[in-house]
């Protein structure tokens, strides 16, 4: 699905948002560098905004979770060894950063189970963590195939705007943000050539904390980079080829809908439909 915006039309970036299936196999990695060298050969400049490798989202819930009763080892060592064994697959050692991203997630599951609380605020910055694992993967396996990759942290990017009347939880994991052009990354990041990488679903408040855009919402950050850059579009890459008749994980007859009209997408996207 692509958004495009004809005042952006002759903008040099593209931005492009890979959800966790899409950044979780080898084949669909090869797919994502056959893609960037498409568009670095149109003379765009492609950013990739992508999610946590798939149902590591899930299992960091899980750690939280397990961690109150300090019972957290478990799925603590299945969610490194699925970024090991990804890292294996791609043909890459993972980066220090990576091994401390494990170091700092099991510091934080043993206060846990020390204090026998989880904060919203510990549990944003927890739960951050997989995409910023995912994207440390991503940016290596690029580098390896002769790409000039620069990895950023979306929580240098996208700031969260206050809301008075938000609770707690809203605060921390539902966050919203500014999504004005923002000419000084406009400038930062005009190296033509470069592939820039960054995470969906996370951001930062006033104070350099860790926030969350609410499940799911890697779309809305790779639409705040979109905006920010005044893209020529963005593009949201999926596992499915279209919009199908019903969820076609789910339902084994849906059927592939060859035309949509506009009014019909906007229905089916504000009755909660993920694909839109």
């Amino acid at each position: 699905m692509t958004m495009a915006d004809p005042a952006s039309a002759a903008s040099p970036w593209v931005v492009l948002k890979f959800g966790g299936t899409s950044v979780s196999s080898v084949a669909n990695w090869k797919n994502i560098a056959a893609v960037l060298r498409d568009r670095l050969s149109n003379g765009m400049r492609p950013v990739i905004v992508h999610s946590a490798l798939s149902g590591v989202t899930d299992r960091l819930e899980q750690l939280l979770n397990l961690a109150l009763g300090n019972q957290w080892q478990p799925v603590m060592l299945q969610i490194e060894q699925r970024h090991r064994d990804l890292a294996r697959d791609l043909g890459i050692i993972p980066s220090p950063d990576l091994e401390d991203q494990f170091k700092r997630l099991r510091q934080i599951a043993e206060g846990i189970a020390l204090v026998g609380e989880v904060s919203e605020r510990l549990r944003a910055r927890v739960m951050a963590q997989g995409e910023l694992m995912a994207t440390r993967l991503g940016a290596a396996f690029l580098t390896s195939q002769g790409l000039d990759v620069q990895w950023v942290d979306a929580r240098t990017v996208l700031k969260a705007e206050q809301r008075r009347n938000a609770s707690t939880r809203a605060t921390w994991l539902s966050a919203t943000c500014s999504y004005e052009p923002d000419h000084d990354l406009q400038q930062r990041w005009s190296q033509p050539g470069t592939v820039w990488i960054t995470q969906g679903f996370i951001a930062s408040d006033e104070q350099g904390d860790t926030v969350l855009l609410g499940r799911g919402g890697s779309d809305t950050s790779g639409s705040y980079f979109a905006v920010k850059l005044q893209a020529r579009r963005l593009e949201i890459w999926t596992d499915v080829p279209g919009m199908f008749s019903a969820n076609p994980r789910s339902v084994s007859t849906a059927r592939l809908l060859r035309a949509l009209e506009y009014d019909e997408a906007q229905e089916i996207a504000s009755s909660g439909a993920k694909v839109l």
